[in-house]
């Protein structure tokens, strides 16, 4: 007899990607281990564009306002600045509104709002601390950091996931298994995996081989940029482009450049180099730096098979121009998250594990290309020798350059389409109803009730706050949305669901605008809040719609989660 499932659900790796799949299967009830191979979540400052899509999950589960607390400081502008020298010419100045101003907005929104939280900067490195103490608030999340991954197992009804910590070594039987575990995933390598793409840009502005640091400029904004500050700061010239991100909005900072040799540099070198992007020998404090690969769009053949999948930079990795990349290994957890649950329950159909792949990577393609294309734009910007020249031939080189990254920045503030347009149309387990394509667009987002794609947002009221937003109504399960005046009845969709077990909340709304924006009487959202199917009157067989948007009909002689 086989010992015991140490676990539902063991998922490797606990950075952001790791924590979020690892609340949202808490929200669906369901158990996990974390194991992370440190200790402890970084110190050091990663990426800070949590983008409207991530908001919105972090709004499911209670952390939106959290997370907005922390960052840059109200009144501070989240766009891009250029310079060609911080004590120099100005390039391009784009502000973007902070979160004063996003709230402010958000206040004053029209109640059909594409979006309850749109994008927000704050540092990894600080909502990596947020997720894990939330975490570790949940009973039913066991975290196990500190404990490295060495092997997996796999067998007809379970994974045994070997584990060392400290010297020792345990086996966590786990019933599936999530990879979160990074670029160079062992759960990818068990798997004997590939990456499929390209890899680094050759380009001298984010390219090749770069350099990331966490540094302390304490007289950046009071004595060069004032109020020229932005979130993302950029130098670029003839000698150097390198970018400081604002971290505190006071004095901390992240680096990235490609203008020194990550291999060599030390940190007398990366001292001298923002003193050169200055102009002046103000203070400069090293608080740790790393190498990084720059401009790389790879994806992973496959997402997974059988009782393990890839989630995140485990199945694919973004150069971080835009900011796809951590929000794209977001919005994969809350995919598989509702599917592991149903696994787990016993109510996945045998192909709904599978879809998780077949939706996800397409999406995967299209962030990391969009990406690759943000980086490729920004090599190309033209930087001549006599860019910083006080002459004629220097001022017109200057609003040239400044033009190229004014269009380079707006496209990398300007991503609502990439954000919240992603689509799941022609998915096994979507019941398509024949509308045509809905536009994607890497700036533009259309709200389409179209199956496939995420739910349009709705204020309910004007209160805009917690509680007031249709997505707030949603349930952990399905959601089955009665619409208009006289909505007909849903008694046959409930019953199917109850017989298989399927979790579905029937919400009625009598508005008028709600109606007008799924353009049917019969709306079923998914968990992860995608449309799943529409019409104006139940099926003749709802049993067969619950089948095909659950995986397919239950095997019953499988037994649960198989």
């Amino acid at each position: 007899m086989d010992d015991p499932l140490t676990t539902p659900v063991a998922v490797v790796g606990g950075g952001p990607v790791g924590l979020m799949l690892a609340l949202l299967l808490d929200r669906q009830g369901v158990p996990c281990v974390v194991l992370n191979s440190q200790a402890d979540v970084p110190d050091q400052p990663r990426g800070s564009t949590h983008n409207a899509r991530t908001m919105e999950h972090y709004r499911t589960l209670g952390l939106a306002e959290r997370i907005r607390a922390l960052g840059l400081p109200a009144g501070h502008s989240a766009g891009i600045s250029f310079f060609t020298r911080y004590n120099a010419h100005e390039l391009a100045l784009l502000p973007w509104p902070g979160t004063a101003e996003v709230l402010s907005a958000r206040a004053a929104a029209d109640r059909a709002d594409p979006t309850p939280e749109p994008m927000h900067r704050a540092n990894q490195m600080y909502v990596e601390r947020v997720l894990l103490d939330h975490a570790r608030r949940r009973p039913g999340i066991t975290l196990c950091y500190g404990w490295t991954v060495t092997a997996l197992r796999e067998s007809a009804g379970h994974v045994d996931v070997v584990a060392e910590h400290g010297g020792g070594r345990r086996v966590f039987r786990a019933a599936y298994v999530a990879g979160c575990d990074g670029g160079h995933s062992t759960v990818r390598r068990h798997l004997g995996i590939r990456y499929e793409g390209e890899g680094a840009l050759d380009q001298d502005i984010l390219g090749r081989r770069s350099t990331a640091a966490h540094l302390r400029v304490p007289t950046l904004y009071r004595d060069f940029l004032r109020d020229r500050g932005a979130w993302s700061n950029w130098v670029v010239n003839a000698d150097l482009a390198l970018n400081l991100i604002a971290l505190d909005g006071v004095d901390e900072f992240f680096l990235l450049t490609s203008s020194v040799d990550p291999e060599r540099a030390t940190e007398a070198d990366l001292v001298d180099l923002v003193r050169r992007a200055a102009g002046e020998p103000l203070p400069v404090e090293v608080l740790s730096h790393r190498p990084w690969t720059a401009g790389a769009a790879l994806v992973a053949e496959s997402f997974g098979t059988g009782r393990v999948r890839l989630v995140g930079d485990a199945a694919h990795l973004f150069t971080p121009n835009g900011g796809f990349g951590m929000n794209t290994g977001v919005d994969d957890a809350a995919n598989l998250a509702w599917k592991l649950a149903a696994a787990v329950r016993g109510w996945a159909g045998p192909g709904l594990l599978d879809s998780y792949g077949a939706e996800r990577r397409p999406i995967a393609l299209r962030n990391t290309s969009a990406a690759r294309t943000l980086g490729q734009g920004l090599g190309a910007v033209d930087r001549p020798a006599w860019l910083e020249a006080d002459s004629a031939a220097g001022e017109a080189a200057r609003a040239k350059t400044g033009a190229e990254l004014a269009e380079y920045g707006m496209r990398t503030l300007d991503t609502l389409g990439v954000q919240l347009g992603a689509r799941y149309d022609g998915s096994p387990i979507v019941a398509g109803d024949g509308s045509g394509p809905v536009p994607d667009s890497f700036a533009a987002y259309t709200p389409s009730a179209v199956p496939g794609g995420r739910a349009p947002h709705l204020w309910l009221d004007d209160r805009r706050t917690e509680g007031s937003s249709l997505f707030d109504r949603f349930g952990a399960g399905f959601t089955l949305l009665r619409l208009g005046p006289r909505p007909p009845a849903t008694g046959g969709i409930e019953a199917a669901a109850r017989a298989r077990g399927v979790p579905l909340r029937t919400l009625t709304l009598d508005d008028p605008l709600a109606r007008d924006l799924y353009e049917r009487d019969l709306v079923l959202i998914r968990p992860d809040q995608h449309v799943a199917w529409r019409a104006d009157r139940e099926p003749g067989d709802a049993g067969a719609l619950l089948d095909l948007i659950t995986g397919g009909p239950l095997d019953a002689a499988a037994g649960p989660g198989a």
